[in-house]
C-alpha cells in the first residue's frame, strides 16, 4: 500500500481513518503505530509516492506502545474505545486499510480516476472526491469495510488477536462424505468488527442536514455500500478440502473455510460500481427512518449487494485542486486499445503524443546449478503514448 502522512479519511462525518490506520509516516516519525525502527518497510507500486515513504503495519506492535496508539487523535472517541479493548487490533485494521488501497489502485489503473491519493493533503488521502457522493466514493467506501473485514479475519485465524480465532459455528453442521476440521476463518467476527469500527467513526448528523457530504443521505449510502464491502468477502468464503487414508485413499475428507483472495473481492466490487444504483433520499414522516430509494421509478431498487451513489462523478479528464484531481494529462495510454485504458477515452478527446525511449531490461535469463538465475542485459527502444 502507499505511505503517506497520517490523516483521517474525513469525508465530512465519516472517520474511517484510512490514513490513520495505514498510519502513513515520513523517516522522521518511525515508530507510528508502535514500529520499532528495525522493522523493515515498503512502497506502493505505482501511487506516485517517494521511496522513502513507509508503510506502517508490517511489523509487529508491542503490548505498551499498541495501547499508546489507541490514543491517536485521528480516531474518533468510539473507535479510541474499541482499540483499547485489545490494543494489537490496530495493526490488523492498518494491513486492510493497506489491503483496500492497494486494490483500490489496481482496479482503476487504467480509468481516468486512478484512485490516485494526495500525501500532501493533512485530512483526506483521496482528496476531495470523497467530498462527492459518486460511484467512486461508493467503491471506496465498500472497498475499505471489506478490508478491515478480512484483514480482522486472517489476524484471528493466524493467532494474532485474543479476541477470536477459528469459527466453531460451522462444526454444527452435518455434511456427508466429509468432515469439518482445521481452522475455518471466522468471517462473522471480522464482518461484526468491521461494521462496528466504521459505525464508530460516524459522527451524528446535525438535525435538518439531509444531503452533501455532511447530510444524512451521504451517511446511509456510506453505511449501503460498507456493507456491501462486507458481503462481497463473505458470500465469496471458499471450501476447502484434504484427503487422508493409507496410501492415498481418501477414507477420511477433512474441509473448512477460509476467505478467498482479495482480489476475488476487488473484482466484484470493481464490477459493482460499473453498474451501482443512482439513489436519493426518500424521508417517510413520522418515526419512520429515511431511507434510500431508485432517484428514478425506472431504475431497479438496489439489494444489499449492490452499491449506490447520490452525485454524478465529477470530471476526471482535467486537473482540480480543489477536489484533489489530477486529471489525464501525461498518463500512458494504449493507442490500440478500445477500452478505458485506450488513447481516445483516456485522453478524453485532447489527442496524444508518441515518444520512444531506451529501455535496458533483463533477458535471456538461464538458471546456474546451484542456485542462482543469471541473467543478460539487453536494450531496445519502446513507443510510449502519452496524452496531451
Amino acid at each position: 500500500m502507499a505511505c503517506r502522512p497520517p490523516s483521517s479519511l474525513n469525508n465530512g462525518q465519516h472517520r474511517f481513518t484510512l490514513d490513520a490506520m495505514v498510519g502513513f509516516k515520513r523517516q522522521n516519525q518511525s515508530r507510528y503505530l508502535g514500529l520499532e525502527p528495525r522493522l523493515t518497510f515498503g512502497s506502493i507500486q505505482g501511487s506516485g509516492i517517494d521511496s522513502q515513504t513507509q508503510i506502517a503495519g508490517a511489523g509487529v506492535i508491542g503490548p505498551a506502545s499498541a495501547e499508546k496508539n489507541c490514543k491517536n487523535t485521528h480516531l474518533t472517541a468510539k473507535q479510541q474505545a474499541i482499540c483499547s479493548r485489545s490494543p494489537p487490533v490496530l495493526q490488523a485494521v492498518s494491513a486492510g486499510a493497506r489491503l483496500a488501497i492497494e486494490e483500490c489502485q489496481h482496479q482503476f489503473r487504467s480509468a481516468r480516476w486512478n484512485c490516485s491519493v494526495s500525501p500532501e493533503n493533512p485530512e483526506n488521502v483521496f482528496g476531495g472526491v470523497m467530498l462527492v457522493n459518486s460511484r467512486e466514493a461508493a467503491f471506496i467506501h465498500a472497498i475499505s469495510a471489506a478490508g478491515v473485514a478480512y484483514s480482522v479475519t486472517r489476524a484471528c485465524s493466524r493467532g494474532e488477536l485474543t479476541d477470536c480465532s477459528c469459527d466453531n459455528r460451522v462444526r454444527t453442521r452435518q455434511p456427508n462424505n466429509w468432515q469439518w476440521g482445521g481452522c475455518s476463518e471466522d468471517i462473522h467476527f471480522g464482518e461484526k468488527f468491521s461494521r462496528e469500527w466504521s459505525d464508530s467513526g460516524e459522527e451524528p448528523v446535525k438535525e435538518g442536514v439531509l444531503h452533501g457530504s455532511k447530510g444524512l443521505a451521504g451517511q446511509l449510502m456510506r453505511k449501503h455500500d460498507s456493507e456491501a464491502g462486507r458481503r462481497a468477502i463473505r458470500s465469496r468464503m471458499q471450501r476447502v478440502c484434504k484427503c487422508h487414508g493409507m496410501s492415498g485413499s481418501c477414507s477420511v475428507r477433512v474441509c473448512w473455510r477460509r476467505l478467498p483472495a482479495f482480489r476475488v473481492a476487488g473484482v466484484a466490487l470493481a464490477a459493482l460500481h460499473e453498474g451501482a444504483a443512482l439513489v436519493r433520499l426518500a424521508q417517510r414522516g413520522g418515526r419512520r427512518p429515511a431511507r434510500l430509494r431508485p432517484a428514478r421509478p425506472d431504475l431497479k431498487r438496489p439489494n444489499k449487494t449492490d452499491l449506490v451513489y447520490l452525485e454524478d462523478s465529477p470530471d476526471y479528464c482535467e486537473r482540480n485542486l480543489t477536489l484533489g484531481i489530477p486529471g489525464t494529462r501525461g498518463r500512458v495510454c494504449n493507442r490500440t486499445s478500445l477500452g478505458l485504458d485506450g488513447c481516445r477515452l483516456l485522453c478524453c478527446g485532447r489527442g496524444y503524443q508518441t515518444r520512444v525511449r531506451d529501455v535496458t531490461e533483463k533477458c535471456k535469463c538461464r538458471f546456474v546449478w546451484c542456485c542462482h538465475v543469471k541473467c543478460e542485459l539487453c536494450r531496445h527502444t519502446r513507443e510510449e503514448h502519452v496524452c496531451n
